[in-house]
């Protein structure tokens, strides 16, 4: 393995970690939103709501860790096989690619939370929908 496969990754972790500031940012957005939201009505689904949050964080937070590791990792095999040490080298490179596995597993699970969450908004949608709809008169 020589110096240039490690640096493949480069571009690619980089990506990914703007991806993951930017689901951190999203959350946090939101978490403001429903701060502005608690009404007694509402109660319910902020309670429900904040759980998945919590959860969503924490795994962002555990996305975030992995990839920044493994990116340390990768700069860390690319430093060995430039000095010319390629057993270190590839086992570095093996272990940023595990961590990077595990990063991206992380994100899938905080993609479905996310996709639950928004199941549960929708839910809570089309109910006051029909609600609003059985009172109105139509005589």
């Amino acid at each position: 393995m020589d110096l240039t496969t490690p640096a493949l990754l480069f571009p690619a972790i980089s990506l990914l970690l703007l991806a993951y500031t930017n689901r951190f940012l999203v959350l946090a957005q939101l978490i403001r939103q429903l701060k502005q939201m608690d009404t007694e009505e509402d109660h319910g689904l902020i309670a429900r709501q904040i759980s998945m949050l919590r959860k969503r964080i924490v795994l962002t937070k555990r996305m975030q860790a992995y990839g920044v590791l493994s990116f340390l990792l990768c700069t860390v095999s690319m430093f060995l096989l430039f000095l010319g040490t390629n057993l270190p080298g590839v086992v570095a490179f093996g272990a940023s690619l595990v961590l990077l596995s595990l990063s991206l597993l992380y994100s899938l699970y905080e993609i479905q939370i996310s996709t639950n969450a928004i199941n549960v908004e929708l839910a809570s949608f089309e109910a006051r929908k029909s609600a609003g709809k059985e009172d109105v008169d139509y005589s």
